[in-house]
């Protein structure tokens, strides 16, 4: 099969299409044909060799396709249904994948649309978790309009909760449809949420990693209300939870976020799609930060 792959680190450069054998499903997991595969900061992080320092390396976590081998013990999937999920090789984007985790794709989404959702929704789920969000409650969310932002107003909402997002007036409207009050980042924020929320709120969660901790722990009333899933120097520096998926991960928020979007409650866009062969292009575009939007390789 071929997949992404690099075998030195560096920039884009390094990345290359090779031929690898297919991969076979272990028990409890499942194998699919690609379709589609989300690119996260994660990736160009680890081609920049901060993260594993072996090689080489493949690529990509996370994947949508369709079902052609199942391991032991796996029921309620077929072969053919189309799923999407967690690669839990790291080795993703290729034209087969062993998923470890996977939920059905409702009929309304494509594989682009699949591919885009598990990192983002995962990542939103496990910080609402451990933030303790729940109905009644006011979250403010610095970063509301990016990827994991979008998820983590989406599912605290369907959570009942009150939902406060930063983000550039641009935003404002579509974080209005998610279900969030929006309020525009930078100098006087803190004063402008504390026009929505004068007691302050609940619980705030970093997606943006602007160095804005100190004010969403004034907001929240202390470090231990709030949460970073972007800012690891400066939750050690402020005493503020950095959430990691080590300590645990929602993967139930794969069946749950596709129950949202069967109901019409939950969208995620895509925001632009490149060939498998074109992934050093996708790392390009991704690390210059230009395009809103989730980037998805087709397979």
């Amino acid at each position: 099969m071929k997949a992404a792959q690099f075998s030195r680190f560096g920039g884009p450069e390094v990345l290359e299409i090779v031929e690898l054998p297919d991969p076979h499903p272990g028990p409890g997991e499942i194998r699919i044909a690609v379709r589609a595969a989300g690119v996260n900061a994660s990736d160009w992080k680890k081609r920049q060799g901060l993260m594993d320092q072996e090689l080489p390396q493949t690529m990509g976590y996370e994947a949508a396709g369709v079902v052609d081998e199942i391991g032991d013990g796996v029921e309620e999937v077929a072969v053919g249904d189309r799923v999407f999920g967690f690669g839990g090789d790291g080795a993703a984007q290729a034209e087969r994948a062993v998923l470890s985790a996977w939920a059905a794709i409702p009929a309304s989404l494509d594989f682009a649309g699949a591919a885009a959702l598990p990192s983002s929704v995962e990542t939103a789920a496990r910080a609402l978790d451990q933030l303790g969000v729940r109905s009644g409650g006011t979250l403010l969310i610095s970063g509301a309009s990016g990827t994991v932002g979008s998820a983590a107003v989406q599912l605290a909402v369907a959570r009942g909760a009150r939902v406060i997002g930063t983000g550039s007036p641009a935003t404002h409207d579509r974080l209005r449809e998610l279900g969030a009050e929006p309020v525009a980042y930078g100098d006087g924020m803190t004063d402008r949420v504390r026009a929505l929320a004068p007691n302050g709120v609940d619980l705030a969660l970093d997606v943006a990693g602007s160095g804005i901790l100190p004010e969403l722990i004034d907001l929240a009333g202390g470090a231990d209300h709030v949460i970073t899933v972007a800012d690891f120097e400066g939750a050690q520096r402020h005493g503020v939870r950095f959430s990691r998926g080590d300590t645990g991960r929602a993967v139930y928020a794969l069946g749950q976020v596709a129950e949202l979007i069967a109901a019409g409650r939950f969208t995620l866009p895509v925001g632009r799609t490149f060939p498998l062969a074109d992934v050093a292009e996708a790392h390009r575009v991704g690390e210059s930060g230009r395009v809103r939007g989730k980037l998805v390789l087709l397979v």
